[in-house]
């Protein structure tokens, strides 16, 4: 089953990805998260170590136009992924293992929805 890391921020989808637990709602054992204030402060170098340390994706649940810090937190977190997924081409990876979304406080099931699929196609790409 694919590893895959999750960049959650503190005040839009950590409550999201919480309520998916509290719901029961299933996703796969093997999603870690860890939770940044802001998703446009993630650093392209934490992605690629990732990758490095073993992990098969790296998904992104991104504030969108909710987050607190930036009006513009959708445009610079996109940036992100855009410029990781060139070093990723550069080092021969699949772009395809980076993902991102915009995951409001009550969307646990787009959460479930989008790593669930990660992990279907993380596990097609072996």
């Amino acid at each position: 089953m694919p590893r895959i890391l999750v960049f959650s921020t503190e005040k839009i989808s950590d409550p999201a990805i919480d309520l998916a637990g509290l719901l029961k709602q299933h996703y796969p054992p093997t999603v870690y998260t860890i939770s940044v204030p802001c998703s446009s402060g993630i650093k392209p170098a934490w992605i690629i170590r990732a990758f490095e340390k073993g992990f098969d994706g790296v998904f992104i649940a991104a504030d969108g136009t909710d987050c607190p810090f930036s009006p513009t937190c959708t445009e610079k977190t996109a940036d992100i992924v855009a410029k990781t997924q060139v070093i990723m081409e550069e080092k021969g990876m699949d772009r395809a293992r980076l993902r991102m979304a915009a995951i409001c406080s009550v969307c646990s099931e787009a959460f479930v929805k989008h790593v669930s699929g990660f992990a279907k196609y993380l596990e097609g790409s072996d």
